[in-house]
């Protein structure tokens, strides 16, 4: 069996979303030939811990854990933070900014630990992976980003071995949401870019998660980039096995809702159906389960639909499944961003696998809504669109009324299945070591 050394910051037992598709990948890859050897922290900072992911690991796999020194000690000490409090992802904040502290941090984040905050552990990294890979030789080598400094060390260990490499971007760089809100002076900007188009370039290849930011990544490093997507790995159910529907028309939001999934027009709309249809007031159920930033819960009171919520912080990724197959409609938040025509998050196709349908706020011509239509699971509605927005939503419920939601499951979800993407991936890192070999 050949062997790939993937190098992950995320890895069980952190939690959420991150750790997903490398957890998977691996868990199918020895199907493929491919024997994985996980390079990850050994004391992360992880924003959900979640010890069921434990069992997903192959037994095949060989985890190497090193110790990581990362700035967040000083960083929760400067902003009034409990040590054992979590660090949220996506600028995600359950309590209201700290003002300038907040943004101080966020400057020193973006401009002094460059290209992120787990920079310090690129050099020991790399002296660690030099020495262990010469005793124990691996066949390619995978990094998956963010944090995109996992990207640095697959380079240099490519540069110092010759090792075959492949970079993998679950979201992209400087092209990420957030980017802009990093305030970055030009120094810190053009050394983010220039390491960037270094990892794209040197590269033997680059994949990421969806069509349009394989387009942005192949324009910054003048190449053509691979598509393969996140998926889902629980087995789809036939209805008389999955669980029960919830009583209210309960919308379901898997998740963090950073500020730029805020969907302000949602809210309203739910507003002025609950005012008008007394009925819809008292069946409604908003269940928002995953971090929730305080921008959300503020337009979720100014609507007054604070009463028709709950919000639950973090279930396990076994309960996960239940949650879904529970929910009358499944809400798909996709940020409004520039980047947002990209982005195809993880839980999209976990959400396909639940059999209920979905309703996504976010571009119409954006990938998540190609997705959505090609497998007939969901409408997408943009960011804006207020009056589509109600018409959709009072069909959905009409609908609920009559106990005649569609199901969303069809035949064609199964090439999304992570079993059948791993397998993509496992004849990547083939043709990749056939070709370095040329």
């Amino acid at each position: 069996m050949k062997r790939v050394l993937i190098i992950t910051y995320y890895w069980p037992p952190s939690g959420g979303s991150g750790v997903q598709r490398w957890l998977k990948m691996s868990k199918y890859l020895p199907e493929n030939g491919w024997k994985p050897v996980i390079y990850t922290p050994e004391d992360g900072e992880y924003p959900v811990i979640d010890p069921s992911l434990e069992k997903d690991v192959a037994p095949e796999t060989e985890v190497v854990r090193r110790p990581i020194v990362e700035p967040y000690t000083i960083y929760k000490k400067f902003l009034g933070i409990k040590k054992e409090d979590t660090i949220k992802v996506g600028f995600a904040s359950e309590k209201k900014k700290s003002g300038w502290k907040e943004r101080l941090s966020v400057w020193v984040r973006g401009n002094l630990f460059i290209p992120d905050s787990r920079c310090w552990w690129v050099k020991p990294s790399v002296r660690y992976l030099t020495a262990y890979l010469k005793e124990h030789p691996v066949d390619a080598i995978v990094s998956t980003g963010p944090p995109h400094s996992m990207h640095l060390i697959a380079m240099k260990l490519k540069e110092a071995l010759g090792i075959p490499w492949i970079a993998d971007f679950r979201d992209p760089w400087t092209e990420i949401d957030f980017y802009d809100e990093l305030h970055l002076t030009k120094w810190a900007d053009k050394k983010h870019h220039r390491m960037e188009r270094e990892v794209l370039t040197k590269a033997d290849k680059v994949v990421t998660v969806s069509w349009n930011w394989s387009k942005g990544l192949g324009r910054l490093g003048n190449r053509n980039v691979r598509v393969i997507q996140n998926g889902f790995d629980w087995q789809p159910k036939p209805p008389l096995q999955r669980a029960p529907l919830s009583e209210k028309f309960t919308l379901t939001h898997i998740g963090v809702i950073g500020p730029s999934r805020n969907t302000p027009t949602l809210w309203q709309v739910l507003q002025e159906i609950k005012a008008q249809d007394e009925s819809f007031s008292k069946a409604l159920k908003i269940s928002l389960i995953g971090q929730v930033d305080q921008s959300v819960t503020q337009c979720l009171e100014s609507c007054g639909l604070m009463e028709n919520t709950e919000i639950i912080a973090h279930v396990s990724h076994d309960a996960v499944q239940q949650v879904q197959e529970a929910a009358q409609v499944l809400l798909l938040l996709v940020n409004n961003a520039p980047n947002a025509k990209g982005i195809l998050t993880g839980k999209l196709y976990e959400y396909l696998s639940s059999g209920r349908p979905i309703l996504c706020i976010g571009p119409e011509d954006g990938d998540a809504a190609q997705l959505l239509k090609e497998t007939q699971a969901g409408t997408t509605i943009g960011f804006e669109d207020k009056e589509k927005m109600k018409e959709v939503v009072k069909s959905l419920y009409d609908k609920y009324l009559e106990n005649n939601l569609p199901s969303n499951a069809n035949a064609s979800i199964e090439k999304y299945s992570r079993k059948a993407l791993a397998g993509e991936y496992g004849k990547l890192l083939d043709k990749t070591i056939e070709e370095y070999a040329r």
